[in-house]
């Protein structure tokens, strides 16, 4: 095998995991890392989300309460890293389960994680676009005092950013890498070009003391502490979805190395932008009970009030929210690239209805196009119920932190499970001749760690507190922000998750185990004549999973 070239391999690899590499692989390591940055905009996220922490936790509270969750971010996605180099494949969660589980549990596992992560990242799209839609409602009431905005103005401003979302990721989907490599250059200079100018020119700034010592309890909880436990849902809204670069896996070249760093490099650099933008805006939130209460306040953007008192002028608050307004629209471009990947393969290991079709691929792009338009129409009924009640839908997009935290304990706690009782061997540089995969065999213990591994002690520590922080954090999800709680300020998410779990169990049961048996083997290495049937063909086919 050392004579085989990138392309060749990276169809190896995934024939290890018995599945016929049939995507082309557009996506480097800067390309991907640009996608990934753009699902988490932290730093932008930070900004839109920051009062959550600050009613909760105060500035003190804010800023420590950050860094613990991106720690146990890191955690997360360093574990997640690992799996991503064993088996970078674009089901992700859900293969890795199956890969991961007892037999006698793992179809059953598999199949509720995926209905977890797709529902994950479905709602990390509506919110992506719902977000986009009413930013530009803040920014016109901004300038037009005497705009009186409507739910419905949001509504079709989202269903906007989802149809250039599916333009992107359609139309234009060959360039869509360079476009990730531009958003990350427009990234990383935005941050400099927001945070400079306010910090430069607002007219009133706190003191470090109150600053960095400041704690409160706005949500009228019984403890300081409780308080702050509540107030992380924000920091950890803006820093989660880093999976996103596995999804995408099958479209990476050298996956099993560029997705895990990928992922790594992602969190400590959004990771690190975020920490500095939050300190610098508590410097200049001189108001924050202004800023909530003002027209951009209200509409759930005190971050737009903010800014305008720092700087004094419309037209430069504009250009600098226009900056948050493209990186959200960014965001929705590569939360539906990773959503339509999910369905896709799903489909192919026909976990989905309609699974034949829904697996074809567009010939000339070798994109998975029903799977966008599946997604991208789910997102625009979803908008529907923003017209008739914001509440409601916030309980649907409110899906995104606890579903994919619960398919992010699920596979961490299996992977935690395995490494302890050394069922996992030592990494392969070779590629053996014969299929390791755990789908076409639940009793085999020929799984390898990938080249991206944390080893021994170290390994076991960091998994732990991964599955440790994710449980906080899946916990402290169903929470609302403050109490009394009323009917319009009720966290819903628990209700949206249990239905979740509910219709996906009872799907299972009257359906999908009739055909769903976990990922599917499409290819055996040891069997095909030769690489090439391992490897994606000039014609493409259009019948995967039939």
């Amino acid at each position: 095998m050392d004579n085989v070239n990138q392309d060749d391999r990276d169809a190896l690899v995934l024939a290890k995991l018995g599945k016929k590499s049939v995507l082309r692989r557009r996506f480097d390591f800067l390309s991907i890392l640009g996608f990934a940055c753009t699902i988490l905009v932290t730093w932008e996220g930070s900004l839109i989300l920051f009062t959550t922490g600050l009613t909760n936790g105060g500035s003190a509270g804010l800023i420590f309460g950050y860094l613990f969750v991106w720690i146990g971010t890191i955690a997360v996605f360093t574990t997640m890293a690992e799996m991503a180099s064993m088996a970078p494949t674009s089901g992700g969660q859900y293969h890795w389960v199956s890969m991961l589980a007892p037999p006698s549990s793992r179809v059953f596992l598999s199949y509720i994680t995926s209905w977890l992560v797709i529902c994950g990242w479905q709602a990390i799209l509506s919110g992506s676009g719902y977000l986009g839609g009413n930013q530009v409602v803040a920014l016109i009431a901004l300038n037009n005092p005497d705009y009186v905005p409507q739910l419905w103005h949001g509504t079709l401003l989202f269903w906007g950013f989802i149809l250039v979302a599916v333009f992107i990721n359609t139309v234009t989907s060959r360039a869509l890498p360079k476009i990730e490599v531009a958003i990350l250059v427009l990234h990383v200079v935005g941050f400099f070009a927001f945070m400079i100018p306010i910090v430069h020119l607002a007219p009133q700034k706190l003191s470090s003391h109150d600053v960095f010592t400041q704690f409160s309890n706005g949500g009228g909880w019984s403890s300081q502490g409780l308080s702050f436990f509540v107030g992380l849902i924000g920091s950890v809204f803006a820093m989660f979805g880093c999976d996103s670069a596995v999804h995408m896996a099958e479209e990476t070249r050298n996956a099993e190395v560029v997705v895990p760093w990928c992922m790594v490099s992602a969190t400590l650099l959004n990771g690190a932008f975020g920490w500095g933008m939050i300190i610098a805006i508590l410097f200049v939130t001189v108001d924050i009970t202004a800023a909530l209460e003002s027209p951009t306040g209200s509409l759930g953007f005190p971050i737009i009030d903010i800014t305008y008192n720092a700087i004094g002028s419309k037209a430069g608050t504009s250009v600098l929210i226009a900056i948050l307004l493209f990186m959200t629209a960014a965001g929705a471009i590569s939360a539906m690239a990773t959503s339509s990947r999910l369905i896709w393969a799903l489909a192919r290991d026909r976990g989905l209805p309609g699974w034949r079709l829904v697996t074809k691929l567009e010939p000339k792009t070798a994109i998975p196009t029903l799977a966008i338009i599946i997604t991208s129409l789910v997102a625009i009924l979803i908008g529907l119920i923003n017209i008739g009640s914001a509440t409601a839908f916030n309980a649907v997009i409110s899906l995104s932190v606890s579903s994919l935290y619960a398919s992010y304990i699920i596979t961490e706690t299996l992977l935690l499970y395995r490494r302890c009782t050394g069922f996992i061997l030592p990494h392969q540089k070779h590629l053996p001749p014969s299929p390791s995969t755990i789908s076409s065999n639940p009793n085999n213990r020929n799984l390898n760690w990938g080249p991206f591994h944390l080893p021994g002690l170290f390994g076991i520590l960091v998994n732990i507190f991964a599955v440790a922080f994710g449980l906080i954090i899946f916990f402290f999800s169903f929470w609302p922000v403050a109490t009394p709680v009323e009917p319009a300020t009720m966290n819903y998410s628990i209700v949206m998750t249990g239905s979740v779990v509910v219709f996906a169990v009872a799907y299972y049961i009257v359906y999908a185990r009739k055909i769903y048996t976990g990922p599917i083997i499409e290819v055996v290495p040891g069997e095909a004549s030769s690489i090439e049937e391992m490897a994606p063909k000039e014609k493409i086919d259009l019948g995967m999973g039939v």
